[in-house]
């Protein structure tokens, strides 16, 4: 079935398109004086092209939705959420927790300043995005980002079943609690990285910053760079490849091997920590 077309429209009224099914809205604006919400709620199989939405809560519970070249304004509170079947490109999200419990979503090429994004969603797919986001992707699972440059604090806190390659993070505390995740040739830095992870492994990726990857169990790294780690690996079992000198290590767990060419100081003040460290080789 063909989508109905509503283009060059203004829409500002509450629930202004509540329940709408098989429809294409091109070059329309949410905004205006009677300030209304939940413009799409409860709607399906809608198309947006070049729409600018100024007006909170417009996507909730929406099943089948793409979106292209629009922009979501910082007034754009809480956009999409309890959606399902989403597709997003070239498209600017700024608007505070822009996406939440939602799944299945793709996002492509599009600008994202969002405190709280991304919380308790499922199946996500991001490549080439830029975000700026605190505790982005709360709690989420399944998620596939490929070049994505992320800057902000407390990102992938809890996150079940991730891939990431070729990312850029400036970030904090990230990854903790995190568990089966894999990090291919990115860039990791901030303080405190993947604390009481499990199944975390780093792939030719350069990592920065300081007391990286304490209380982490099953931990792999693979041919990684380590700039500014020092009291790295605390009560940790990990196996590892480092290709960079390390300020420190300290007490890696019985059962860790940790290949290292220059350690500055390795501390051991505990009976557990007692993993095998290489160095120079």
């Amino acid at each position: 079935m063909d989508k109905k077309e509503i283009s060059n429209q203004c829409f500002e009224e509450e629930r202004a398109l509540y329940g709408a099914e098989n429809v294409f809205l091109k070059n329309c604006r949410f905004e205006g004086p009677a300030d209304g919400e939940s413009a799409l709620k409860e709607s399906s199989k809608i198309g947006v092209e070049g729409c600018y939405f100024d007006l909170r809560y417009p996507l909730w519970h929406v099943h089948g939705l793409e979106i292209a070249r629009s922009e979501m304004t910082k007034n754009c509170r809480a956009a999409l959420w309890y959606s399902r079947k989403i597709a997003i490109s070239d498209t600017l999200l700024h608007g505070i927790k822009a996406l939440r419990e939602c799944e299945n979503i793709e996002i492509f090429n599009c600008d994202i300043q969002s405190p709280e994004f991304g919380w308790f969603t499922k199946k996500v797919t991001m490549k080439d995005c830029s975000a700026k986001s605190e505790y982005f992707f709360l709690k989420s699972r399944k998620l596939h980002l490929e070049n994505v440059n992320f800057s902000g604090k407390y990102s992938f806190q809890y996150l079940q079943d991730g891939f990431f390659e070729n990312c850029i993070f400036d970030t904090k505390d990230a990854f903790w609690h995190g568990k089966n995740i894999i990090l291919k040739n990115c860039v990791v830095k901030g303080e405190y990285l993947g604390w009481y992870s499990d199944c975390v492994t780093f792939d030719h990726c350069k990592i920065i910053g300081t007391q990286p990857l304490c209380y982490c169990n099953n931990l792999i790294l693979k041919d990684c760079e380590m700039t500014n780690a020092d009291l790295s690996f605390e009560r940790s079992l990990v196996k590892g490849t480092i290709t960079s000198p390390v300020l420190s290590i300290k007490n890696p767990l019985q059962g860790s091997e940790i290949s290292v060419p220059e350690v500055g100081e390795i501390i051991r003040d505990i009976d557990e920590g007692k993993g095998k460290i290489i160095v120079g080789k």
